[in-house]
Order: C-alpha cells, then sequence, then structure tokens
C-alpha cells in the first residue's frame, strides 16, 4: 500500500496534473496554447486571475521564448506569481 501524500505533495500533483489535461486538449501535448491556457484560467483559477485584464496580454508576458504556447516552466512562473499575491495577502490578515 502506497504512502498517503501529503497536503503539499497533493498540491504540486495537482498543479501538475492540471496543466497535463489542459496541455493535452489541442496541439502539442507538452505545452498550453492560448485556448487551453484561456480555458485552464477560467475554469481553475477565476478567483486569482480575475483583475487581469487580456489573458493573451499575461499569457505573452509568461511566455518566455515567444512561441505563443505555455511549456510547463512558463505555466509554473504563473503559479509562483499566483502563490506571492496570495502570500502577501494572507500577510495583510
Amino acid at each position: 500500500m502506497a504512502a498517503e501524500l501529503t497536503e503539499l505533495e497533493l498540491a504540486i500533483e495537482t498543479v501538475v496534473n492540471t496543466f497535463v489535461t489542459f496541455a493535452r486538449q489541442e496541439g502539442r501535448k507538452g505545452s498550453l496554447s492560448i485556448n487551453e491556457f484561456r480555458e485552464l484560467v477560467t475554469q481553475q483559477l477565476p478567483h486569482m486571475l480575475k483583475d487581469v485584464g487580456s489573458l493573451e496580454e499575461k499569457m505573452k508576458s509568461l511566455d518566455v521564448n515567444q512561441d505563443s504556447e505555455l511549456k510547463f516552466h512558463e505555466y509554473w512562473k504563473l503559479i509562483g506569481e499566483l502563490a506571492k499575491e496570495y502570500r502577501k495577502e494572507i500577510r495583510k490578515k
């Protein structure tokens, strides 16, 4: 019987599985297209990215190599930004 994952391990598993699930929908399986990114943000980050403005602009800012797709490390940059913002919010409380 495998050991039960910790809360943090489950969070990491969720971040990875979410990327993989949305990246498999169209085009390359290892990256997010703008449509996949839009769907992921709309479905999975409606509260944390509600005031982001243009999703196309947000994606461009994350797309380090400017190939119009987000690889996992570029997606991870978004997760890091959101985590930093959340940390700022809870520090205010």
